[in-house]
């Protein structure tokens, strides 16, 4: 059995970690993927989120692929509305200079942050309005067919750098399948409508230049361990993260105090979140995954490996190759 693999590193600072100590630890998982056969490993931007440090995405995928050699690497992804989609094809467009045939760029509608933090990168709320016309100058000038006259992206124009829609609702997949770009829905996280969205996006996906087929990617968690114990105690230890991250208000809890959250209700929505997770022995999450890719009619997995150490990332992702036998196309 074989499918494509990728990975989805949120860049995570654990408690009592620096910045500096999670950008190298995203270094090291990339390399251990590459080393593995995974497809690509993708970066997501976040703001104000002390506990992520992917805010400057195309920055980290410059970073990572002066460390690596072969993997694609990608934003999964850039959120459109916050950057004119001048900037992005630059950014992306220099990128693909430096790293030939290996740069994906995933969009995404929503913000990634909060009415304050809009305020601060001067995000207009109604920008997100403009993200299909967005995509489309973006894509333009990267087939060097601007759309503004007289404008071009240097670097960018004429490098063809792939898109990729992402979405958690059907409009993304609505999006993806009317421009004919591949549709990744995060359904690592917001597992409702991945369903409707898979089907929505196969019914009426429109061949375009960039893609002759539908091309599925979808999301879940990952945690693969020599027991099944040491999975679900890293598992647990995830949930407890999530908890305070998502439900904390900015304080520090121990491990007890984590859990009273968990117990207290919180546990329903993280539990909700995580629907679409893998998590036990490396024969264990191969069949999870395997059904999750059934279940989701996905033609790439994309994983986040939760384990809140990077031993555990590096191990998972190791285990987690191995027990599929190829990860790649």
């Amino acid at each position: 059995m074989s499918f494509p693999l990728s990975v989805l590193d949120l860049a995570p600072v654990a408690p009592g970690q620096t910045v500096t100590d999670s950008i190298a630890a995203s270094v090291a998982l990339a390399q251990r993927a590459e080393e593995q056969g995974y497809t690509r490993v993708w970066y997501a931007e976040h703001h104000n989120m002390p506990s992520i440090a992917s805010s400057a995405t195309s920055v980290v995928i410059s970073h990572v692929g002066a460390h690596t050699k072969t993997i694609r690497l990608g934003a999964g992804g850039v959120m459109l509305p916050n950057h004119s989609p001048l900037v992005i094809a630059e950014q992306f467009g220099t990128l693909d200079a430096m790293y030939p045939g290996r740069i994906d760029l995933g969009l995404g509608r929503a913000p990634g942050s909060d009415q304050n933090t809009m305020y601060a990168m001067r995000t207009d709320p109604r920008s997100s309005d403009r993200f299909p016309q967005d995509v489309l100058e973006l894509q333009a000038y990267f087939a060097g067919d601007t759309r503004v006259p007289g404008v071009d992206a240097i670097p960018g124009r004429g490098s063809h750098v792939p898109l990729y829609i992402l979405g958690s609702s059907t409009f993304g997949a609505q999006l993806a399948a009317a421009l004919g770009l591949p549709y990744a829905h995060a359904s690592h996280f917001a597992p409702q409508a991945l369903r409707a969205a898979v089907e929505i996006y196969r019914r009426d996906f429109q061949p375009s230049l960039q893609l002759q087929a539908p091309h599925v990617i979808a999301g879940a968690n990952v945690v693969a361990a020599d027991t099944t114990e040491a999975a679900r105690a890293e598992f647990e230890g995830m949930r407890r993260i999530r908890a305070t991250s998502l439900f904390g208000r900015g304080k520090t809890f121990t491990d007890e105090e984590a859990q009273l959250l968990l117990d207290s209700g919180a546990g329903r929505q993280i539990d909700s979140m995580l629907t679409h997770s893998a998590v036990g022995t490396p024969s264990e999450v191969r069949e999870q995954l395997t059904e999750f890719r059934r279940f989701a009619d996905a033609d790439e997995v994309i994983v986040g490996h939760a384990s809140s150490t990077l031993e555990g990332r590096l191990r998972s992702t190791t285990l987690l190759a191995e027990a599929m036998e190829t990860v790649s196309a």
